[in-house]
């Protein structure tokens, strides 16, 4: 009995050291733990599967990050490894709406990576995307059957996107059938947000000239807000999320007439 008492309080000590490093360092890999302990992988693993549980980390490919914040902005680098599962699902499920014949803007961010990249598999016909993204323009840059138009304008490297008056200029040019907007936090009450307000302004902008706004979404973003208002909860006609999105909140925007889409 002892001895199993023993094991419990020294895993939670660990565990205890382990949620102080991923404060202090913002992320850490499985490497680290198994190097840093003399522990092995697969008790690595459980180690953050135990502290994303309790709330103290989020588990990212290969290992955990700090609780993410609405209010703080990520790099793409670290964005692309939480959740990702539920990316790439979400990813298939907003390429499916897209139809031959039609104009689309794709927002900057992993989520819409995985749109362009599902998007591109699809070999649809006459396909124009919009976007100021160079993650999703790369992504889509041997996609024969797409046109792709790169929005130009301040470079904003934590995103990997371009902002600012000139993009906004060259965009009012256009008209979109489809907006896909990724957020870093979704409220009932003031709607779609994000960090940065050059990249709200443009993503209002973005709103504003399409025909059907699509939120795109992992549950984690649901029911937060960040710092700079995107637009109202009225612009927005549909939410593409994931099976572990709140059934509450799914439930309220349904209620508001937006459309729901569970991947």
């Amino acid at each position: 009995m002892r001895n199993g008492k023993d094991s419990r309080l020294l895993a939670e000590q660990r565990r205890r050291r382990i949620s102080d490093l991923i404060e202090q360092r913002g992320q850490i890999t499985v490497g680290d733990l198994v190097e840093k302990f003399s522990i092995s992988a697969v008790t690595a693993r459980a180690d953050l599967d135990v502290l994303s549980s309790q709330g103290m980390a989020v588990r990212s490919h290969g290992g955990a990050v700090r609780q993410v914040e609405a209010s703080r902005e990520y790099p793409l680098r670290l964005k692309k490894g939480l959740h990702p599962a539920e990316k790439v699902r979400i990813g298939r499920a907003a390429a499916q709406l897209i139809q031959n014949n039609e104009t689309v803007i794709l927002d900057s961010g992993t989520t819409t990576a995985e749109i362009a990249r599902h998007l591109k598999a699809r070999r649809l016909r006459s396909v124009t995307v919009i976007t100021h993204a160079l993650n999703v323009a790369c992504e889509l840059i041997d996609a024969a059957d797409l046109s792709v138009i790169m929005i130009g304008g301040l470079l904003r490297p934590v995103s990997c996107s371009f902002v600012g008056p000139q993009a906004e200029a060259m965009l009012k040019e256009f008209r979109a059938d489809r907006f896909f907007l990724a957020v870093d936090g979704f409220d009932l009450e003031i709607g779609p947000s994000t960090p940065d307000v050059l990249e709200a302004q443009l993503n209002s902008l973005m709103m504003g000239i399409s025909k059907e706004v699509n939120v795109v979404a992992d549950f984690s973003k649901l029911g937060r807000r960040s710092v700079s208002r995107i637009g109202r909860l009225s612009g927005v006609h549909r939410l593409i999320t994931d099976t572990r999105a709140p059934a509450e909140f799914c439930e309220s925007l349904r209620k508001a007439k937006i459309e729901v889409i569970t991947a």
